[in-house]
């Protein structure tokens, strides 16, 4: 079964912020689930949430092995969502209320990212909480030398992915009417961003 140490590394820290974030959350969507191992803690130390993993098909087999091993009450199956394509509103609760992503829209093109923070405002309800964990530039500038070797990795294997701007994310989320709460700062150079719509 696949397995990320990041994963393994950042699962804490991370679920410190969430319990705060989501703590009136009902239903939250996971997109770009990887391995599962985040579903399965968040999900089992967030007991009040209906955790929802999702994540391109290729993923799906190892993805939902995982969380029926387990056997979580509130985590659901995994379901297939590409973000650059109509999103299965048959898959997605009506009572959705919040979203949770991890190290994925570095490895997106920026059209995807565009796609994705489309996705997400037509998905959320009125009411909504976002939260957003992965490495961000700010003025264009690299946070770390370690950040600036990891985006020459990143574009290296594909030219459309990268570090993107805090300053363009924060536009496209408030596009969405998310406005930015709170940049966290995380251990490894990463900032988790949390984003509501009142």
């Amino acid at each position: 079964m696949p397995f990320s140490q990041a994963c393994e590394n950042n699962k804490g820290p991370i679920l410190v912020e969430l319990k705060r974030i989501f703590a009136n959350s009902q239903q939250v969507l996971e997109i770009g689930s990887g391995t599962g191992q985040h579903s399965v803690h968040f999900a089992e130390n967030l007991p009040h949430v209906t955790w929802q993993a999702s994540d391109q098909n290729s993923y799906l087999t190892h993805l939902n092995a995982r969380i029926e091993l387990l056997g979580i009450p509130n985590l659901l199956p995994a379901f297939g969502l590409d973000v650059t394509l109509n999103w299965p509103t048959q898959m997605i609760s009506p009572d959705l209320d919040s979203i949770f992503t991890a190290n994925t829209l570095h490895i997106m093109s920026k059209s995807m990212v565009e796609a994705f923070f489309t996705g997400i405002g037509q998905s959320l309800i009125k009411t909504s909480q976002v939260a957003i964990y992965g490495p961000f530039n700010y003025q264009g500038e690299f946070s770390s030398e370690s950040n600036a070797s990891f985006d020459e990795w990143l574009k290296q294997n594909n030219p459309e992915s990268g570090i993107r701007d805090i300053e363009w994310i924060t536009a496209l989320a408030e596009q969405q009417g998310l406005i930015l709460q709170a940049d966290i700062e995380m251990p490894a150079n990463n900032r988790l961003l949390h984003f509501s719509r009142n």
